[in-house]
């Protein structure tokens, strides 16, 4: 590991700054965007210190295989997308805890993930060593975790967690309980002991080449952020810890966490978001079945009217790996 202070401000300031650099470029240019503020870096994350007891994370790839080159807005430029995949997921993630850091008057931690989209390795490197304790004693004081790195406008993410407390603080800023299969958190939060949540940042049809970013509603988030960072420093917000709930189900192609009980809680039966409608070809309906546990099915009916029965394809392959095995394996 090593260490680094004040180096010279980049000056990225909007989205368009994000999307462009590679995660190796990028990963470069966070120093500097820091301004001075004392870092560690392992190679495969950076640790910005902090001094509210909170810490934002956000990771630096794409699964986009090329670097963006060209971007294409709309009328209004509210609306960004790009030929080459624009990588809102998660760069409105790095974009939002930056502007974040740079607008809190008490400064946040900030963890920054490398390959998230091929297995967690960053978030995996940090866990293991905060368990080894490679790192400061100081993170021991962090309340809670808030990761950028959803689809969508309000979605609030808890993945394994079961802590009705923690839910109930981050709900009063207007994001509301939803599910995912996994983000960084799922590796951090147990590690540190600390509740986690994974909050929408304004992209859509992420892992597509046409995914879009919203920046209207990124910067919403964003401000949201900023909130969430200042409100932490009051006495009366506790420290959250980490309780686990272990509740799983089996699909065809092996373990997607599912919470059956808090599905029931909001109204929805597991007949209801497991349903495959009639016009899904037989040979993609075991593939839509299994994105119903990463995409809500409106999610899933607005892309496939759009580009088709094809994308469902895409989307799974994304998600699970290649479909035509998965196919072999329950045929």
């Amino acid at each position: 590991m090593m260490k680094w202070n004040k180096r010279r401000y980049c000056n990225m300031n909007t989205i368009e700054d994000f999307v462009r650099p590679t995660q190796a470029e990028l990963f470069s240019k966070i120093p500097s965007e820091i301004k001075g503020k004392k870092a560690i870096v392992n190679g495969k994350y950076i640790l910005v210190y902090g001094e509210a007891p909170v810490m934002l994370l956000a990771h630096l790839d794409t699964v986009h295989k090329e670097p963006v080159k060209t971007i294409c807005k709309s009328g209004d430029g509210n609306i960004i997308m790009s030929p080459q995949g624009i990588g809102g997921d998660d760069r409105c993630g790095v974009y939002a805890i930056i502007t974040a850091y740079r607008k809190s008057t008490v400064k946040p931690w900030l963890l920054f993930t490398c390959d998230e989209e091929c297995g967690g390795k960053g978030a995996d490197a940090f866990a293991t060593d905060y368990i080894n304790g490679h790192l400061p004693k100081k993170l021991d004081r962090i309340k809670f975790l808030v990761e950028i790195d959803r689809k969508g406008n309000k979605d609030a993410v808890y993945y394994d967690l079961d802590n009705p407390e923690f839910e109930a603080f981050i709900e009063q800023y207007g994001f509301e309980t939803d599910y995912g299969s996994y983000s960084d958190i799922c590796d951090v939060a147990p590690a540190l002991g600390v509740a986690a949540v994974n909050l929408s940042s304004g992209y859509y049809q992420a892992h597509t080449q046409h995914e879009y970013i919203n920046r209207k509603e990124l910067e919403h988030t964003t401000q949201k952020v900023i909130e969430i960072v200042a409100d932490s420093l009051k006495d009366d917000v506790p420290q959250f810890e980490y309780i686990e709930e272990v509740k799983y189900r089996y699909s065809k192609l092996g373990y997607r966490y599912y919470y059956d009980q808090c599905k029931l809680d909001i109204g929805i039966t597991e007949e209801e978001d497991n349903e495959v409608p009639d016009d899904v070809p037989a040979k993609y309906a075991l593939a839509y079945e299994d994105l119903l546990y990463v995409y809500k099915k409106s999610e899933l009916e607005e892309v496939r009217q759009i580009y088709g029965n094809e994308v469902l394809v895409e989307l799974y392959e994304d998600a699970y790996g290649p479909f035509d095995e998965a196919i072999t394996e329950v045929s």
